[in-house]
């Protein structure tokens, strides 16, 4: 089921704007082990790359899809470590340009304490990705694409805010769909208000909304604090919004539809390694089957399976699956748990 119509003559299904970092994981491999310890007591680590829309590129470009990235990355060998990484997944690097006053990509270092508790110690001092700008907008680029992907955190601070905004406003013009991954994440952010201004700017113009309880009520707190999920989708609907997903964690998620239906998921029961990552891996799903035209509910399951997947991984990109991947494990839990394991 279409539930927005899209140019099928444009050259990219999907071009993603925001975040890139450079995660470094506790080593785990047949060699070394290096999790469930302290961040102080680990010595080897692996290195992926990551950030929420950058994992997201990976995870649709190996789905098939075609993927363009507009970003800023450091002028330095991380910098092409991300470029050249991106390049072998197909992922378009021509908007990807380099910082030139020294800043430098994010380090994500992760404690891996148990299956059910991780920690992440960021350092983003003068940090290479919020310093892309309204110059490195390209509506040439953006007219080419199906869609576009906002990531909440290139809305943290100027210029990337206006970088953003400017996308989005030339996405309008060109009739390219518009996602709204909110993406929180408090560094960055200087006040709660800040927040609210910034996310709602951009989800009053999106076709696709995503992101958990939390992240809507940061979005709505100077529209209406303390909205339900049934009252948040409504009023997203009331502007510009097609789908709704509101992500509720451990208990599942539900997506509302401009037509007044509502779908819900459940989450696969597995044992996670990581209790992040997951999200990347279910916005890669839930988009690979709204583009297939899949029923929402589909949609859901095929994203909510490749979460799955990507707790259980010791990365947040490495290791993203193909779709014969993800079938394969719908397959397998459903024979272990039954055909209605994670539809609600």
């Amino acid at each position: 089921m279409n539930y927005f119509e899209m140019d099928k003559n444009r050259e990219f299904d999907l071009i993603l704007l925001g975040r890139v970092a450079i995660d470094f994981n506790p080593a785990y491999n047949d060699q070394v082990k290096e999790d469930f310890k302290p961040l102080k007591d680990v010595h080897m680590f692996e290195k992926y790359v990551g950030g929420s829309p950058a994992n997201i590129a990976v995870g649709i470009s190996r789905h098939g899809m075609k993927a363009g990235f507009i970003g800023k990355v450091s002028d330095d060998q991380f910098g092409d470590y991300v470029t050249e990484y991106f390049d072998k997944e197909g992922i378009d690097t021509s908007q990807i340009t380099r910082c030139v006053n020294g800043e430098k990509l994010g380090l994500t270092f992760t404690e891996m304490l148990s299956s059910s508790e991780s920690h992440i110690l960021m350092y983003r001092n003068c940090i290479a990705d919020l310093q892309l700008s309204v110059d490195d907008i390209q509506e040439d680029y953006i007219k080419n694409s199906k869609a576009i992907l906002i990531s909440g955190t290139a809305l943290a601070e100027s210029p990337s805010r206006e970088a953003a905004i400017k996308a989005v406003m030339l996405a309008k013009k060109n009739n390219t769909r518009i996602i709204f991954d909110i993406d929180y994440r408090e560094y960055n952010w200087k006040n709660p208000d800040e927040i609210s201004i910034y996310y709602s700017i951009i989800a009053k113009e999106a076709d696709i909304i995503m992101g958990s309880r939390e992240e809507f009520d940061l979005t709505e707190k100077l529209i209406k604090p303390g909205m339900k999920d049934e009252e948040s989708a409504a009023y997203w609907h009331g502007h510009n919004a097609t789908i709704v997903v509101i992500k509720h964690g451990m208990k599942g998620s539900t997506a509302y539809t401009c037509d007044g239906q509502q779908f819900s998921i459940k989450p696969f029961p597995v044992d996670a390694r990581k209790g992040f990552g997951g999200g990347d891996g279910y916005g890669s799903g839930f988009i690979y089957g709204l583009y297939q035209g899949w029923e929402l509910i589909d949609c859901l399951e095929f994203g909510s399976a490749e979460a799955a997947m990507m707790v259980k991984s010791n990365s947040s990109s490495d290791t993203l699956p193909g779709p014969e991947e993800v079938h394969a494990f719908i397959k397998e839990e459903k024979e272990l748990y039954g055909e209605m394991i994670a539809r609600v």
